[in-house]
């Protein structure tokens, strides 16, 4: 969420982000809703500061004679009180609904435009693989290789849930522990968080706990959601949280399982594992002072490269559009990884993401840090950043390193996580 105070000094570069983004939002409405706040506020100030004068007046009458109006006076000023600050209240709650909907603004070096298709590659690692075979996709080298059962988990659970089997369970915790050692390293914390979180931190992350759009899964007996990434708990472990300065950055690392629902995501691109209701995630998450914040986000990006460099994969990272943004992140750098075995044009698919969503998450969840002379300084930036999600891993690992025979060559920093060096 943007200050108020920014979003009233700064409307029309509010609007032109907006319109950048493709979202629609009435600017000019929040802004009168901000201007009725002031004057909300300062009524109730006004009525609280009335009842204080007339509760002075009745100490210094001399009778109960002398009390009586007063204390008639005192009984009105707090019924109405009572009741502007019960409008205030009201008040508060749709302009935090309204504000809320306006989205982070934007890094000046973002590409403008209003589909993936205009999001800008800066770099890559490795270049497409052309086999001098016939390859196969993740779905038949999972099932001729045992590694992968669709149909078992549509029977238990559903569409889009899957059972893991055989070497690929071995590949699992084997990606996790490589991802680990590597953050492990540059000083991140390992946290296994839950894979529950109460709807006002979905909501504070910036993810919408309810309604048709949602994308997460909410309990009836509970007033609790599934997450959707570790992002949502590790961002929440510091809600309402004075940070001190020194403290800062604070670098974690969440292992959480993710739950989707993935509504509307049906389709050739998406087939497989390529977007599923349930998989395993490594997170990364900082808390760090403003000016630092785009250094930490080269930071994920850097490991998230060196993640996927080690396991021989080639990708490209993409520098994300406006209108791709999602309403939290003020840039975003996805990696794409090649898949060989989509059946659209292109080859490449998101593999991970990172945002720098800089203070719009810690304003909602008021988090804060404290100057090392003891002032209250400013809200700290909260980014985040994929390691590695396993299943989207699975489908690179398998289609990349496939071989003619139809077995699968394991990468030789993977090796010693795993136990073996390919799959047949």
């Amino acid at each position: 969420m943007l200050d108020f105070k920014f979003i009233k000094e700064n409307k029309n570069w509010i609007i032109e982000n907006c319109q950048a983004r493709n979202v629609t939002v009435d600017i000019d409405s929040i802004v009168n809703m901000i201007d009725q706040r002031a004057q909300l506020i300062a009524e109730v100030d006004e009525l609280r500061r009335q009842q204080n004068q007339n509760a002075q007046q009745i100490k210094q009458c001399k009778s109960q004679v002398e009390r009586q109006p007063f204390i008639n006076k005192g009984a009105e000023l707090k019924q109405v009180e009572k009741s502007k600050a019960n409008e205030l209240e009201t008040f508060l709650v749709r302009l935090h609904e309204e504000a809320a909907k306006i989205p982070n603004m934007t890094h000046p070096d973002v590409p403008i435009g209003a589909t993936e298709e205009d999001n800008k590659e800066l770099r890559r690692r490795g270049e497409p693989i052309h086999f001098n075979f016939p390859p196969k996709d993740h779905l038949q080298l999972g099932k001729d290789l045992d590694l992968i059962d669709f149909e078992t988990g549509a029977k238990v659970t559903g569409r889009a849930f899957y059972y893991l089997k055989n070497q690929a369970v071995l590949l699992e915790f084997g990606l996790i522990r490589l991802a680990l050692d590597i953050l492990l390293e540059k000083g991140y914390t390992p946290i296994i968080t839950p894979d529950l979180a109460k709807p006002e931190v979905l909501a504070g992350i910036g993810f919408n706990p309810r309604g048709e759009e949602t994308q997460v899964y909410s309990l009836s007996n509970a007033n609790l959601c599934l997450i959707g990434t570790a992002e949502i708990t590790l961002g929440g472990m510091l809600a309402n949280t004075l940070i001190d300065e020194q403290d800062l950055p604070i670098k974690l690392c969440g292992i959480s399982h993710c739950f989707r629902t993935e509504a509307g995501a049906h389709g050739r691109v998406s087939k497989g594992l390529y977007r599923v209701h349930q998989f395993t995630k490594v997170e990364m998450f900082a808390f760090t002072k403003p000016e630092d914040s785009e250094t930490m986000h080269e930071e994920l990006v850097g490991i998230e490269e060196q993640i996927f460099g080690d396991l021989e994969i080639p990708f490209r990272v993409m520098d994300i559009c406006t209108g791709d943004l999602g309403a939290p992140a003020y840039r975003k750098y996805d990696l794409e990884a090649w898949m060989p075995g989509r059946e659209v044009e292109t080859k490449w698919g998101e593999i991970t993401s990172t945002s720098n969503c800089t203070d719009y998450q810690s304003r909602r969840l008021e988090i804060r840090y404290r100057s090392r002379d003891g002032k209250t300084k400013d809200y700290v930036h909260m980014l985040n950043g994929t390691a590695v999600a396993i299943s989207r891993a699975l489908i690179a690992l398998l289609e990349c390193h496939q071989q003619a025979d139809g077995s699968v060559r394991i990468p030789k920093k993977l090796v010693p996580y795993v136990g073996f060096e390919e799959i047949r």
